[in-house]
């Protein structure tokens, strides 16, 4: 839901989107089917990154591995094991590659300021450093002033209900949930922050939840 509000936004603000979604090989690889809703509802060009090969490497994780998904808030130490090693540095460097090839001036991620706690590479340090080492690294090629926009980081999930509300963003076609079942857990860390976020921003929630 974060990733959607976020395309609403850059084309409010008048982007033209290329949206690429990354198979990692996730248990709730469901979510591209929402992805590529999100691109044919805003027209924009879409891709999916196969990336399976790399996240079988980054073993240990409930998201990719056959270990249970702790149930319960963010903030409980348990959701360590929700860490997909480097998982966003993989992504947005992907994404940056393209942005290159494709003469973009702005990469764009939905990181927030719920996710720092379990996971450093949605935190401000994160995120201000690896856009000093893409500058670097693509040095000399292509837009000039290509950067990362992260106009979330600072935001709580419910803040970004709130802005996506505004947008009349339609979160029954979003999808949250770790477990990748045929409707939301409703249990899981990212169910319970989905929960909160709605009710916090005092914004009807249209998911289904099996618990």
């Amino acid at each position: 839901m974060d990733s959607v509000t976020l395309a609403h936004l850059l084309a409010r603000e008048g982007y033209e989107l290329r949206l690429v979604a990354v198979d990692y090989g996730q248990r709730h690889v469901k979510e591209l089917e929402y992805a590529k809703l999100c691109a044919d509802r805003l027209g924009a060009d879409f891709d999916v990154a196969d990336l399976r090969s790399v996240g079988r490497m980054l073993g240990g994780s409930a998201l990719t591995d056959d270990i249970a998904v702790p149930h319960g808030h963010y903030a409980a130490s348990n959701m360590a094991v929700t860490v997909v090693p480097n998982r966003n540095a993989i992504m947005l460097s992907v994404a940056y590659g393209v942005a290159v090839a494709e003469d973009a001036t702005v990469v764009a991620a939905a990181v927030h300021a719920g996710d720092h706690y379990v996971y450093p590479d949605c935190r401000p340090e994160f995120i201000e450093a690896f856009e000093a080492m893409q500058r670097k690294a693509v040095e000399g090629f292509g837009d000039p002033s290509l950067g990362l926009y992260a106009p979330f980081v600072h935001k709580t999930k419910a803040e970004i209900v709130e802005v996506g509300a505004s947008l009349g963003v339609p979160y029954a076609d979003t999808w949250s949930c770790y477990e990748g079942g045929e409707v939301h857990c409703g249990l899981c860390g990212t169910c319970t922050e989905r929960k909160e976020a709605f009710e916090l921003a005092g914004v009807p929630d249209p998911t289904v939840y099996g618990g």
